[in-house]
């Protein structure tokens, strides 16, 4: 394999995206005293420890017998110890942040808190670390430290869909996509929730290494050598599935029944009552919990549950928006726009555009539409009311100001360049394709 300047990388590596001709900052050489073997994965105290196990298990294991290229581990505490995890575990790390500085990738598998800011000695450590060439990779909530060094400015980038609109507006210059399983940017990755890091880091070994190392790593760890997100129903789990930090809580009872039934007519006050909590107190738990406002994720799931049904049914767009509750077809548009970056018109005829000729057609649900009494259909049609004037009629201001069109609301904008895109999914207008994660 060759580097950027066409000579062969020490080891045969190579940081560089499959496509990092397209993202010029890629194109930035490694400094002299980093090594493209040497990986150094960020660890911080309250960490999930199976986020921090992937990239251990994956860059830290010798299985050269089995045919996979060895890298060099360095494990880094990014605070002052002891660093707990969980169930209580104290872990200790060899390295602290100055090893980083031999490291030709840097990864952050994992973030303890959306709400707090991470340590500025480690971010200073990631940006020098991205100024002297090395790949920085951020999974789940580690793309939030890798945010909040201003590393993702002006990229596209995912996270866990349930911190995705936390991540958008908080920095409204990042191209959140929630749908993605990982992202490549080339040299700054990101990956979303959980098990996703395991897809990002064989990735990176098959970008380092080829086709035939990242199977062999893949079969060593019995996981599949490499997923995308249309991969047994991927979009269905990410609009069905909770987040770990809120499994325990009597908040999931109330969240799983809502997104049970995102075709009929409720809003937060009607969640906060099955909660039997005042509107306040709930916005304020589930904002804990989330790192989201209630309408703003409530809204959220109604837009991927027309995503879902724009791609799988024949419904009309007036009949989407009735059946993933919005008040409107024109509440449905401005919502959608606002977080996919086009119509749902233009959503679909560019993703049965890009649907492989050989797939199996999709089911058609109309036939369950025709039964379906009339009055109950426009009942479905009523939705939550997410009109801003509607929404102010109620006393919700909140809603009301996240109905808005608002260039910092959540956006997960489709970026201009489709990246780690799964096989299936759209290119609209104007964007250019890059090689699927």
């Amino acid at each position: 394999m060759q580097d950027r300047e066409g000579e062969t990388t020490e080891g045969g590596l190579s940081a560089m995206s499959q496509d990092s001709a397209a993202v010029p900052d890629a194109a930035r050489k490694l400094a002299a005293r980093r090594r493209r073997e040497i990986v150094a994965v960020l660890l911080f105290s309250g960490g999930p420890i199976f986020e921090s196990s992937i990239p251990l298990s994956v860059f830290g294991i010798d299985r050269q017998d089995a045919g996979v290229p060895r890298y060099r581990l360095l494990v880094c505490a990014g605070e002052d110890a002891p660093l707990r995890t969980t169930g209580g575990l104290e872990l200790s790390a060899p390295y602290g942040l100055e090893a980083i500085s031999r490291a030709g990738t840097v990864v952050v598998p994992a973030w303890r808190s959306i709400t707090q800011a991470p340590p500025p000695a480690a971010l200073d450590a990631l940006r020098r670390a991205h100024e002297e060439g090395a790949r920085i990779v951020g999974l789940c909530t580690g793309a939030f430290v890798l945010a909040a060094a201003g590393l993702l400015d002006g990229r596209p980038a995912t996270t866990h869909w349930m911190y995705a609109p936390t991540l958008a507006k908080r920095y409204p210059s990042v191209h959140v996509d929630p749908r993605e399983l990982f992202v490549d940017d080339g040299d700054v990755l990101t990956s979303a929730g959980t098990a996703a890091g395991i897809d990002l880091c064989l990735h990176i070994v098959r970008t380092d290494h080829g086709a035939d190392a990242a199977n062999a790593l893949a079969r060593r760890l019995v996981v599949p050598p490499r997923r995308t997100a249309s991969d047994l129903g991927h979009q269905r789990y990410l609009d069905r599935s909770l987040p770990e930090e809120i499994g325990a809580d009597p908040l999931a009872e109330v969240v799983a029944w809502a997104l049970e039934h995102l075709h009929e007519q409720f809003d937060v006050e009607t969640l906060a009552a099955r909660a039997y909590m005042s509107r306040r107190t709930f916005d304020r738990r589930f904002r804990s919990l989330t790192g989201s406002a209630p309408l703003q994720w409530l809204i959220t799931q109604r837009v991927l549950q027309a995503q879902r049904l724009l791609e799988t049914s024949d419904y009309s767009v007036d009949e989407v928006a009735g059946r993933c509750g919005f008040r409107s077809p024109v509440a449905l548009r401005g919502h959608f726009r606002r977080q996919l970056g086009a119509s749902p018109a233009a959503y679909r005829a560019a993703y049965r555009a890009r649907r492989p000729q050989n797939s199996a057609p999709e089911p058609a649900l109309r036939p369950e539409r025709a039964e379906r009494p009339e009055r109950e259909r426009a009942a479905l049609g009523a939705g939550a009311g997410f009109s801003a004037a509607a929404l102010a009629g109620h006393g919700l201001a909140e809603a009301a100001e996240a109905a808005k069109p608002q260039s910092d609301a959540y956006a997960p904008r489709l970026p201009e360049t489709a990246v780690g895109r799964a096989a299936g999914r759209p290119v609209l207008p104007g964007q250019r394709e890059r090689p699927v994660g």
